[in-house]
């Protein structure tokens, strides 16, 4: 007899898998329930801001907010769904919701979470000392360093000694660019690009912020006060490494502006023709009159030269406009200068590559020249006068600069003479994102036509709004946004001093309050384009640009310590990224050495490393009893200081597969990005 089949029940219980949280269904609020009453009487932002989150869209509370982790450089962590928290970062002390099988917190499952390592005993217990007046006092303030319910790793073991916080190996790790800073079609378009190419935010944020220099430098300039203004011109160097699709991020944020020249090339093609047609005729006519004067005899000599000076003249007259241009690259200084006094002062170099820094060096003269850079950057006036040369003068040169480098670039620039002292790298605002080369999302979808649209429109009119203005026009600051940029350089002052934080890039911090303004201008025009951009510039501008001033200083830090970093220091950081990585509490010599093998081809160069990074506090070398076999001596342990660690390193969550669409509404809207750094200063 055939035996009946399992019942489909029984095999499902028998199958050893996790049972995944089921889906909080919401429901009308219990009375009596504690639970409940946290949640109806809490809002997402009493929970996350206090935890270093921060709203990317919404008021954060209401459906449709999106949240973003302050370790994540991916757009959005999280969404608000149906009074919920879904979220996708696995840099978070919450588990991650699947397409499958969305899942989402109420505020008190995330209140127990944050604050309670997810015990919701101990969760009600405080909140029920909330409704009678009395609030619990946290359990863990920073809302993540112990979220998966382990005791806290810097408190020793008691057979171990204590550890102390190590000493820094450099500027810390740069936060992520500012969320939701630009105007809307400017943001959709960011972050659009971000997703496309499975880059940083910070890459196409900061080469949309030069974009935008370049379509309106020397047009416009801001008043910051009386007697102090500022051109919208900007420098910046975003660094990369090799294979972070740079290429990809310029040729999208670029591609209005390269279609407004071959726009404005073909409108202008007849008059440029017709100029350069008569200037040639004119020519001939002069050479034709000179030949004739030649062979005149002296009676007729004089009036001959004379109608040859004249049409001379004439031709000298004659003007063949230059074809206009807002993108330059591979130029020399030479060849700037000469496209800055043809575009009436106005250029872009918008680049993938670092080439620009080979021009300033000398890369055919073998001589730096600066000039062009230095002043071009500040308006300052430019002269030239060269041997065989018609001499060239732009009284308020812009020169703008987009570059992504890669790292190594920036250290090699740093040795060049006359770069940090006559103030070149000064000029720049720098980013130095984390890489997330090795964990990007296959397959992401391209950025919606909608979306490239609307950029291309608003960056086009930007660039024909201020190509017809014949002077510049100076925008204003309202009172209240100059009491907020007031404000900011009073902060930052006392930090220029020789013991203040900014102190060895005072240089650079010194120009700050300036790249503010500017960034403030362009951030403006912008936004009012179409509503009335010679209105003054209001303070929720200019407090914009303040915050992405401060998020440009830990990333200057970073960018000039790493242009002083030597080869020990440089290797030690990537054992340290390597430790954090792999969430290791103890490692051998020989673990780590094999895992750096391209880095020390034989083990005696591991060494010095280890004994430096133990010298900091880092790690320490556990001692072993000396075993009374024979053979080899076992590898050296070393423990890892768990204050060293410079940041959770989480397993991919990302699969590299687009989820099915319709599976999560949640989902949708915030793809799950894994980032990690996989090379380090």
């Amino acid at each position: 007899m055939k035996p009946s089949p399992m019942p489909v029940l029984l095999a499902e219980l028998l199958v050893d898998r996790p049972v995944p949280r089921p889906p909080y269904v919401k429901s009308a609020p219990d009375p009596d329930s504690i639970a409940d009453w946290y949640t109806e009487t809490h809002g997402w932002t009493d929970l996350l801001i206090p935890a270093g989150w921060s709203i990317r869209a919404g008021n954060g509370d209401e459906d449709g907010s999106k949240w973003r982790h302050p370790a994540a450089t991916s757009a959005c962590s999280a969404t608000i769904r149906h009074g919920c928290l879904f979220v996708y970062s696995p840099k978070t002390p919450f588990e991650v919701t699947a397409p499958s099988k969305p899942a989402g917190y109420t505020r008190f499952h995330a209140y127990a979470v944050l604050h309670h390592d997810g015990d919701e005993s101990a969760a009600a217990g405080a909140a029920r000392q909330m409704k009678n007046g009395n609030r619990a006092p946290r359990t863990d303030p920073n809302g993540w360093a112990k979220a998966g319910g382990n005791q806290d790793a810097s408190e020793p073991t008691p057979d171990a000694a204590p550890w102390e916080p190590p000493v820094p190996l450099g500027a810390p790790t740069p936060p992520p660019f500012p969320a939701a800073v630009f105007p809307r079609w400017l943001d959709e378009f960011v972050v659009a690009v971000s997703e496309a190419t499975q880059t940083p935010l910070e890459l196409p944020a900061m080469m949309t912020l030069a974009a935008l220099a370049t379509a309106a430098g020397g047009r416009i300039q801001v008043e910051v006060r009386r007697g102090w203004v500022e051109p919208t011109n900007l420098f910046i160097a975003t660094a990369m490494p090799p294979g972070s699709r740079k290429s990809a991020v310029v040729r999208a944020v670029t591609a209005p502006l390269e279609d407004w020249e071959r726009r404005a090339l073909d409108h202008a093609m007849p008059e440029i023709a017709d100029a350069a047609t008569r200037k040639r005729i004119a020519a001939d006519l002069v050479r034709q009159a000179e030949a004739i004067v030649a062979k005149a005899k002296p009676d007729d000599r004089e009036s001959l030269t004379a109608e040859a000076m004249a049409l001379g003249a004439d031709a000298d007259a004659i003007e063949v406009p230059p074809a206009p241009r807002l993108l330059a690259d591979d130029a020399t200084p030479e060849a700037l200068v000469s496209l800055l006094a043809d575009q009436r002062g106005r250029i872009g170099v918008l680049s993938a590559e670092g080439d620009v820094f080979d021009m300033m060096a000398g890369r055919y003269s073998k001589v730096p020249s600066l000039g062009v850079y230095l002043k071009g950057h500040a308006g300052d006036s430019i002269r030239v006068d060269r041997k065989g040369r018609s001499p060239e003068h732009i009284e308020r040169p812009a020169l703008t600069l987009g570059i992504t480098v890669q790292p190594d670039v920036l250290r090699t620039i740093a040795g060049h003479p006359g770069f940090r002292g006559r103030g070149l790298l000064a000029r720049f605002l720098y980013a130095f994102p984390d890489s997330n080369v090795g964990h990007r999302q296959v397959g992401a979808a391209p950025v919606p036509k909608t979306i490239t649209d609307r950029y291309s429109t608003e960056m086009e009119a930007l660039a024909t709004t201020c190509v017809e203005l014949v002077e510049p026009v100076t925008l204003t600051l309202s009172a209240d946004a100059q009491d907020a940029l007031l404000r900011f350089e009073g902060s930052i002052e006392p930090r220029l001093a020789s013991h203040g934080d900014l102190g060895h890039i005072a240089d650079w911090a010194a120009k700050l309050v300036g790249a503010a303004a500017r960034i403030a201008a362009l951030l403006h025009l912008a936004e009012r384009l179409r509503t009335g951009w010679v209105q003054p510039i209001t303070v929720n501008t200019v407090e914009v640009a303040v915050k992405v001033a401060e998020f440009l200083i830990p990333h200057a830090l970073t960018v000039f310590d790493f242009m002083r970093v030597d080869d020990n220091m440089a290797a030690a950081r990537r054992i340290i990224t390597w430790i954090d990585r792999t969430e290791r509490e103890s490692f051998t010599r020989r673990e780590c050495h094999q895992a750096h093998r391209t880095l020390f081809p034989k083990v005696g160069e591991l060494d010095p490393v280890l004994e430096h990074l133990e010298e900091l506090g880092y790690i320490r070398r556990q001692e072993t009893s000396v075993s009374e076999t024979k053979g080899r001596p076992p590898s050296p342990t070393y423990l890892v200081n768990p204050n060293g660690v410079t940041q959770k390193s989480q397993k991919t969550h990302n699969s590299g597969s687009r989820p099915d669409e319709g599976t999560s509404e949640a989902f949708e809207d915030c793809e799950t990005q894994n980032e990690e750094r996989k090379w380090d200063l």
